[in-house]
């Protein structure tokens, strides 16, 4: 696997979650790459932490399809991302929100 599949997949579990934590607000992302690695930040306007969930099992018996509950199936978004990345977190704004990042490396 190259190092663009784990980013791009980094990126939209950061991006997911920024959506996420600040529906219809603004979201900013970042990518810069040197030769360390790529550098990943999506800055929400939101004061509340990233916080994974708990990853459980999941089988076709406890996957819940029901159309309130289609989209809700997740929460292995961070754990990915920390499983892809050499280092991952977040940090405060000074103006407001926070900036959740991962960093890549090749």
């Amino acid at each position: 696997m190259h190092i663009s599949d784990d980013a791009f997949l980094v990126a939209s579990e950061l991006i997911t979650n920024a959506v996420a934590a600040t529906p219809g607000g603004e979201i900013r992302y970042q990518c810069s790459r040197d030769s360390a690695g790529v550098l990943i930040a999506v800055w929400d306007a939101s004061p509340a932490l990233p916080r994974p969930r708990p990853v459980i099992d999941m089988t076709l018996d406890t996957l819940d399809v029901s159309e309130e509950h289609w989209d809700d199936n997740g929460g292995r978004g961070l754990p990915i991302v920390a499983a892809l990345a050499a280092e991952c977190g977040h940090t405060p704004d000074p103006s407001g929100g926070k900036w959740a990042w991962a960093h890549l490396k090749p």
